[in-house]
């Protein structure tokens, strides 16, 4: 007997089902099953849009991209360097809005082409500045995976902003690792303050890209 397509459930319906209720369970709770509970069907009725839980993440990960870049608009003229500030900062704001939203979007690959509007606009301010292609990918992806990497950890920490995970008490580190006077007075700048450390990161990043490649 020929098994049947559900005629209510459409991909865009499990995606956002996925993404709401990945704020709830984290990304280790967020399995086929329980979106299918969550929509009131059977597991196997998501398969016939995904194949797996990977290409499932690959979505999630092409609709956030998708909130994140609708109706964003760049200033026309905006030098290279803010550029890359201000698409590590929409990212940054982005990730954070989900529960384990950066490890969502680490190594998912994008079903469509949305992001190549961004990616070709970066690229071609960053070569009209002087770059030349390898170069300019080499700084689009170091900021990149600088932010990815910094809310990752970032969300370590605090899955959701205003939640804290247990065992990250700054103070009670220090006292822990008080025969290592700098380690410990290192916790206070490296677990609190987060929009402050990834400002000052990402000046960083961008410090140094014009350091390596001579080009301001």
């Amino acid at each position: 007997m020929a098994t049947q397509r559900s005629p209510k459930l459409d991909k865009k319906q499990v995606v956002e089902t996925a993404l709401r209720l990945l704020n709830e369970v984290g990304l280790d709770g967020l399995t086929l099953r329980a979106i299918a509970k969550e929509l009131n069907v059977q597991a196997p009725a998501l398969y016939w849009h995904f194949k797996n839980k990977q290409a499932l993440l690959d979505e999630m990960a092409t609709e956030m991209y998708r909130r994140m870049t609708e109706g964003a608009r760049l200033a026309p003229g905006a030098s290279w360097q803010e550029r890359l500030l201000d698409a590590s900062r929409a990212l940054r704001t982005a990730l954070l809005g989900y529960r384990d939203g950066a490890k969502v979007f680490s190594g998912s690959r994008f079903t469509g082409t949305e992001h190549a509007v961004q990616m070709e606009a970066s690229l071609r301010s960053l070569t009209e500045a002087g770059f030349d292609l390898p170069q300019a990918v080499r700084a689009t992806s170091t900021a990149y995976f600088f932010t990815l990497g910094f809310v990752t950890e970032e969300q370590g920490v605090e899955p959701l902003p205003g939640e804290r995970r247990e065992g990250y008490d700054v103070e009670e580190r220090a006292a822990r690792m008080a025969d290592f006077p700098l380690a410990a007075a290192a916790g206070a700048a490296i677990f609190q303050n987060y929009a402050e450390g990834f400002e000052e990161g990402l000046r960083l990043v961008i410090a140094g890209i014009e350091a390596r490649y001579g080009i301001k």
